[in-house]
């Protein structure tokens, strides 16, 4: 080969494969698809209240023993929460109140929750509840407040 020759030309590049470019948009969720999982949760609840206003918690034998109840004798920020559910499943306010107040107040805030998240769901906004620790304290307080209030001579009203 003579020296003074140039090198051969290079190949032409191949054709550019064109990559997978943007991921096609996912199918849109149906309604109904979307709230499924709301419509479970709240079959789920309307069960459970189904089931403790058809068996009496007020006759003996139906359900356990509260064991907070049965090994010290305190009440628990849960006790009467039963009777307070059956209560409420016949529409009885007051009962359910004298019951377990927190019980009735618990009941409302799913509700307004619940509520939020189909709403949510429905328009297809994820539902999503993110509380700061001080929250959670603040929760922790009243459940323990409750407690010991309820089980003392002046907080009587409270107990179940």
């Amino acid at each position: 080969m003579d020296a003074s020759a140039s090198p051969a030309p290079a190949a032409p590049d191949p054709a550019p494969v064109p990559g997978p470019g943007p991921a096609p948009a996912p199918a849109p969720v149906s309604r109904l698809r979307r709230l499924a999982t709301p419509a479970g949760v709240m079959a789920a609840v309307v069960g459970a209240f189904g089931y403790v206003a058809t068996v009496d918690p007020n006759e003996p034998g139906h359900y356990p023993v509260c064991p907070m109840l049965r090994f010290t004798g305190v009440f628990c920020p849960g006790c009467g929460g039963l009777r307070s559910a059956h209560a409420f499943a016949h529409g009885d306010l007051a009962t359910a109140l004298g019951a377990n107040a927190l019980a009735v107040v618990g009941y409302a805030v799913f509700a307004a929750i619940w509520l939020l998240w189909a709403v949510r769901a429905s328009r297809g906004r994820p539902m999503r509840i993110g509380l700061a620790p001080g929250y959670w304290w603040g929760i922790g307080a009243v459940l323990l407040v409750f407690s010991v209030v309820r089980n003392l001579p002046f907080g009587s009203a409270l107990a179940p």
